[in-house]
């Protein structure tokens, strides 16, 4: 069974950059695409980036677009979510999903449902 484990949260003033992991265990082969969702509250969950299996065309929200790259290490079973010029606004808690009948990232990637989420990782972004 799929589980997934995010990490690299914390608290950044405005214009730092932080790294979220979302590591992979459970399953034999990582035949599965990764997609970085983040929920600030009061609101509703945001798609922020998904990367399909073998890494090609990484797809991103407009409002991360040019700031945030998602990359992934199939050897270490992780999936990189790097995130640069941070602002106020990127505050939220951070969750990687995925599902292992969704092996690459397609039109729907941040309106889908997944079956398998991380605990979530906490972003604050001071201004």
């Amino acid at each position: 069974q799929l589980q997934l484990v995010e990490s690299g949260g914390g608290l950044v003033q405005a214009g730092g950059s932080l790294r979220l992991s979302c590591k992979a265990s459970g399953v034999t082969l990582p035949h599965y695409a990764i997609v970085w969702f983040r929920q600030a509250p009061g609101k509703g969950r945001e798609g922020v980036s998904c990367i399909g299996t073998t890494g090609s065309n990484p797809m991103y929200a407009d409002s991360v677009k040019g700031r945030f790259t998602i990359s992934r290490d199939n050897a270490k079973r992780t999936v990189y979510l790097q995130m640069n010029s941070l602002k106020p606004e990127d505050t939220a808690n951070y969750y990687c999903a995925a599902d292992l009948s969704y092996p690459f990232c397609n039109s729907r990637w941040s309106t889908r449902n997944f079956a398998t989420w991380g605990q979530g990782t906490q972003v604050t972004v001071s201004s």
